[in-house]
């Protein structure tokens, strides 16, 4: 994601009007590298997290599928709700949390880290195969079921709901939409 799209645990996130209206959620837990490091090993790899914090991975779905690829998508300013806090990593087991996300009060996603497609070793060795990761680099690890569209018919956002998720260890994020 680019930098204009990141904006704190209750700030609100703007649909682009005219733009998508197939706007999307996706807790995920958030890794902050910590040591610097290139062709990392999947051994090593947790040696390289400094800490967690918590992304609702905002996506414009539409986008998404019609330029194939996921920057444009997942980019739009305010699409990056992060905090509310960082945690080290001697404080929160990333491998093993639970993550969670209600929208206006109902439960969409309710799984824990060990249930992503990519263990978070894994998502470090692929990383830093081909880019060097910086302390203060953050790396979202994917999201599990629940998403909006995997619904049927798919439910996306609109302006007027309001988000919250939560992962165990590190807290919540709570963002209206309009």
């Amino acid at each position: 994601k680019v930098p204009e799209s990141v904006v704190g645990p209750t700030d609100t996130v703007i649909i682009p009007a005219g733009v998508s209206d197939a706007i999307d959620y996706e807790v995920e837990l958030a890794v902050i590298i910590g040591q610097v490091g290139k062709g990392i090993t999947k051994a090593d790899a947790m040696k390289h997290i400094w800490g967690y914090t918590l992304v609702n991975d905002v996506t414009a779905r539409d986008w998404q599928s019609r330029h194939m690829q996921w920057l444009l998508g997942k980019s739009f300013d305010t699409f990056c709700p992060m905090g509310p806090w960082v945690v080290s990593a001697d404080e929160c087991d990333g491998t093993h949390t639970n993550v969670r996300t209600y929208v206006n009060g109902e439960e969409r996603q309710n799984a824990n880290t060990q249930d992503l497609i990519f263990d978070i070793p894994t998502l470090i060795e692929t990383l830093s195969a081909g880019i060097t990761l910086y302390p203060g680099d953050i790396i979202a690890t994917g999201t599990p079921v629940g998403v909006g569209i995997g619904f049927k018919p798919p439910k996306y956002l609109k302006s007027g709901d309001v988000v919250r998720m939560e992962i165990d260890g590190i807290g919540a994020i709570e963002n209206p939409f309009k």
